[in-house]
């Protein structure tokens, strides 16, 4: 039976997926401009709108501090072994006037409203450097280096100038400066307190402390730091287990070389940016060089129980596969099936290539996500069992809704996946020909993780001709397709195929920026995707030529992975400490302004 991919019930209606957005720096000059106006904004409310207070807390008091601050703390940083970029630097001086602000105004209010008990100009400004130590200390301690002793003189460089210049202008009483040296204590403590709480998960749960991997994960999210990867790839290699993985080569062949190779390591590509298996499509296709020809990687049945901890695991990976690829036999049986789905209910559609089934999953267009590796390994041992051909199962992970979609074993669905496999292979066997097996390749690359939500192995379209038929693979390097993507992508490559489906790699770089999940179809058109499957096809069926099919597989033993339960614990952890953060956030601030207030008061 010919594939209907459109088959198989009615379409969801399109959830809208909501990214869980992340603070970015802005650039430095509009960090600078929003410096100023802040500076002038609080000099009015702290100081009045005569002319000579005003420009004097204006420029010197607020506007001076500010700026050292942002220009310096960098450099400052540096000096004291820690890392705070220059835009980063304005960027926290610009945040600190805004925490700054609303306390400003909260008291200018209270003056107009009751300027007897209300505290004096000098008394506010003691007041005032309480938060500006929180904040900055709690900023600097994560991010440049988890040091107090390091990171507490970069802290006090804006409120040590804010205190000096407020006093040129406005002379402290030795009460008014006990009173300013109580609030900055304070806000340390209340920052110190911060942090030891929100660390608490962390160190509880993995005895590694949260908030050191931070400048790690800047600088490899950023750079690509070689020490920063080391550092984050060793927390996870320290809870690895080890499994018994494999690598598959289904490979085209032409005049004795390679010319595209699907590559099936049973590795998810996890577990973020590039770390360990993470950016595994990019990884392997350089792992297998030239004589791979061009390299897909799409998402095989596994989870994040099987992403590698390190790059030096993904070497061993690329070794093996080297092998497979240098060892695969030839003379393989040029007996090729279409592509196709025993029915329109089914989960699976396979195709015949030689002694190879391939196999497609995909419960689109419901939800659909990872498969758990042992009902892949079922289904082959099965198959196997019964006298059939070699599988090479694919896990099309092309129709996504958050927190829904995933086959794990023993479930109903698990069991229809497996029988709907099984009927597949039969009927791609029942309908498969002796001819020849033609194949192109075609690669739409150019894309921008950021701007486009793909990674850096864009789309490639694989195409095989063989039976009277001609269809096309395409993948998409991308973590998942949004629900309602996939279909009207297929329906406009079958005006120029006859069979044809759309994956995505679960390439887990992609999730490192703004939105974290970041799934294809997010930051990109469904015409912009129609498009790009449509140039990759085109430019396959351009390449179609005679191909010899091969396909190996071998084995690789004590590969390290992050193994069962990790990524839970890791991600209940991390849901602690974002959770214990907020609340310690509010907690101590409340707790620094209610304590300032107490000392401003006992001493007014």
């Amino acid at each position: 039976m010919a594939d209907d991919p459109t088959a198989g019930g009615s379409p969801l209606p399109v959830e809208p997926h909501r990214p869980r957005y992340l603070f970015r720096a802005p650039p430095t000059p509009v960090s600078f401009a929003a410096i100023v106006l802040l500076c002038a904004a609080l000099g009015a409310l702290v100081f009045g709108l005569q002319p000579t207070p005003f420009l004097e807390g204006w420029l010197l008091v607020f506007a001076v501090p500010a700026l050292v601050a942002a220009g310096s703390t960098g450099g400052f940083a540096a000096v004291l072994g820690g890392r705070f970029e220059f835009h980063r630097g304005a960027f926290l001086s610009l945040t600190v006037l805004l925490v700054l602000l609303p306390l400003a105004a909260v008291w200018r209010a209270a003056l107009l409203v009751a300027p007897g008990p209300t505290p004096d100009v000098a008394l506010l400004a003691a007041f005032l450097v309480g938060p500006m130590v929180w904040f900055r200390h709690l900023s600097l301690y994560g991010v440049s280096r988890p040091s107090h002793l390091r990171s507490l003189p970069v802290s006090l460089i804006q409120p040590v100038l804010f205190s000096v210049l407020l006093f040129l202008i406005l002379p402290l009483t030795l009460v008014e400066l006990i009173v300013l040296l109580l609030c900055g204590t304070i806000g340390f403590g209340c920052a110190v307190a911060l942090l030891r709480a929100a660390d608490r998960p962390l160190r509880r749960e993995f005895q590694s402390s949260g908030v050191s991997l931070i400048r790690p994960l800047l600088d490899h999210v950023a750079a690509r730091d070689e020490s920063a990867t080391g550092a984050l790839e060793g927390f996870f290699a320290k809870f690895s287990q080890p499994a018994n993985l494999r690598i598959s080569l289904l490979a085209f062949f032409r005049q004795g070389r390679a010319h595209v190779t699907v590559a099936l390591p049973t590795v998810h590509p996890g577990p973020f940016a590039a770390l360990g298996a993470s950016d595994l499509p990019r990884k392997l296709a350089a792992e297998l060089g030239p004589a791979a020809g061009i390299v897909l990687t799409p998402h095989t049945p596994c989870d994040h129980d099987l992403d590698l901890p390190s790059g030096e695991e993904v070497r061993r990976l690329g070794t093996t596969a080297r092998g497979v690829l240098a060892s695969l036999p030839g003379g393989a049986p040029r007996r090729v099936s279409p592509l196709v789905r025993p029915d329109p209910t089914s989960l699976a559609r396979a195709q015949l290539l030689g002694d190879v089934a391939l196999v497609l999953v995909t419960q689109a267009p419901e939800p659909t996500d990872d498969i758990a590796f042992s009902v892949a390994d079922r289904i082959e041992r099965e198959v196997a069992a019964e006298g059939g051909p070699r599988v090479a199962l694919i896990d099309a992970h092309n129709s996504y809704v958050e927190g829904r979609g995933d086959i794990t074993y023993g479930t109903p669905t698990a069991e229809k996946l497996v029988r709907d496999a099984k009927a597949a292979i039969h009927a791609a066997r029942q309908a498969a020909q002796d001819g020849p097996v033609e194949v192109g390749v075609g690669v739409r690359d150019g894309y921008d993780i950021g701007r486009d939500g793909i990674g850096p192995q864009g789309i490639r379209a694989l195409v095989v001709r063989g039976a009277g038929a001609t269809t096309a693979y395409v993948l998409i390097d991308g973590n998942n397709l949004l629900l309602g993507r996939r279909d009207p992508m297929v329906q406009a490559l079958q005006t120029t195929v006859d069979a044809a489906e759309v994956m995505t790699t679960d390439n887990h770089v992609v999730h490192e920026v703004d939105g974290g999940i970041n799934p294809v179809g997010e930051r990109m058109s469904t015409e912009a995707l129609v498009q790009g499957a449509k140039e990759a096809v085109r430019t396959a069926l351009a390449d179609l030529g005679p191909a010899e099919v091969r396909f190996g597989s071998e084995e690789v033993p004590e590969m390290r992975t992050l193994g069962p339960g990790f990524t839970a614990r890791l991600l209940t952890s991390l849901g602690d400490t974002l959770s214990m953060f907020e609340n310690m956030s509010v907690a101590t601030f409340l707790l620094l302004l209610t304590g300032s207030l107490v000392v401003v008061f006992a001493f007014r």
